[in-house]
């Protein structure tokens, strides 16, 4: 194997030795690595002028505007690693699922998924479906050059709240229902939804992506014991089904400080934290072999630039032990961010890391 070839044999080989790629290995990096959820989005005047009058879902199809987004923040921030400009839902809208994103709402399912019946919706997922996601990936990975290119996907525990309320909740009174009610038919939907993941990550590997995260957004709304049984089974498949690929596999949640070690063990590599742990609690929780990511409370980019940097320095503080770590926000980057408070924070933490 060159110096330059990846274990797979299959990733960009420009990527390999990037700080991003080394930190998920858990090798020495030169700096701290810096990106940030929702970096592509609506904090940068630059995303509203092109997304203008276009539907989210709509823009998410248009190859050449999807590498336009996604190339926006690493041009304007200097990030170590971009993200897939996409959505959660896109696949379940491939595979022909009546939902549409509405401004201000979210994601809204005309049909829920409610019955056994509801369950042959939920076809295959194929490449063909989403031909978009290869060429736009094709197009950045050639862009990028060295920058890693991060895929995602929803994970199957938030795509069936979605599917299961018909759109966002803070309750989840419908999925729960389902998963205490009728553990059998809700198994059936995570696993049906878990395949439907694998295949729209694998998309994303095979097209030219570095790394993967797994959004698990509403899981910490579950207790440990209830995860382990009725979501866990669901995540580790898909896991499994991209392990073979050798690519980092990112997994992250919101409000999961109770869940963080199973969250580890469902397969991923590197285990996203929220604000609410401090990294090295977060690191004894977690256990050892993985690398962390996290987690500056996005809130705090509202505040001076010295309360920033004090933040800041408490985060990398709190990581100094760990064996690998990227620097991200414990959530996603808010729609009302002063880009330059971005700009500013990576710098910062690119100059304050460096070995």
């Amino acid at each position: 194997m060159s110096a330059n070839e990846s274990p797979a044999g299959r990733q960009p080989t420009a990527t390999y030795d990037s700080p991003f790629m080394k930190a998920c290995r858990r090798e020495p990096v030169p700096h701290t690595p810096v990106w940030f959820m929702r970096q592509a989005g609506r904090s940068l005047p630059e995303y509203r002028k092109v997304r203008e009058g276009i539907p989210m879902l709509e823009s998410c199809m248009r190859p050449e505007l999807v590498t336009e987004i996604t190339l926006q923040p690493v041009r304007r921030h200097g990030v170590d690693a971009a993200i897939y400009f996409s959505d959660i839902v896109v696949p379940l809208k491939a595979i022909g699922l009546d939902l549409d994103i509405k401004p201000g709402v979210g994601p809204v399912v005309e049909q829920p998924v409610r019955t056994r019946a509801d369950l042959a919706r939920l076809r295959d997922l194929t490449p063909e479906d989403v031909s978009y996601v290869t060429e736009a990936i094709g197009l950045l990975t050639r862009e990028l050059g060295s920058t890693p290119l991060i895929g995602f996907a929803g994970a199957p525990f938030t795509l069936a709240s979605y599917l299961v309320e018909g759109g966002p909740s803070r309750t989840y009174e419908n999925a729960k229902a389902m998963m205490y009610g009728d553990p059998e038919l809700w198994a059936d939907l995570l696993d049906r939804l878990a395949d439907i993941t694998a295949a729209f990550l694998k998309v994303q590997i095979e097209a030219g992506a570095s790394a993967v995260q797994l959004f698990d957004s509403w899981v910490g709304a579950l207790a440990p014991a209830d995860y382990r049984r009725s979501v866990m089974p669901a995540s580790v498949k898909v896991f499994e089904a991209v392990a073979g690929y050798g690519v980092p596999r990112i997994h992250f949640g919101v409000g999961t400080g109770e869940l963080l070690r199973l969250m580890g063990e469902a397969g991923a590599d590197v285990v996203g934290v929220d604000w609410r742990v401090p990294l090295d609690e977060a690191a004894r929780r977690v256990g050892p072999g993985k690398a962390l990511q996290g987690n500056l409370d996005p809130t705090v980019l509202f505040s001076s630039t010295e309360a920033v940097e004090t933040k800041t320095r408490e985060v990398l503080d709190a990581a100094a032990g760990l064996e690998g770590h990227v620097f991200n926000l414990g959530h996603g980057v808010m729609p009302s961010t002063d880009p330059d408070a971005l700009t500013r924070l990576v710098e910062y933490v690119h100059t304050h890391t460096a070995r």
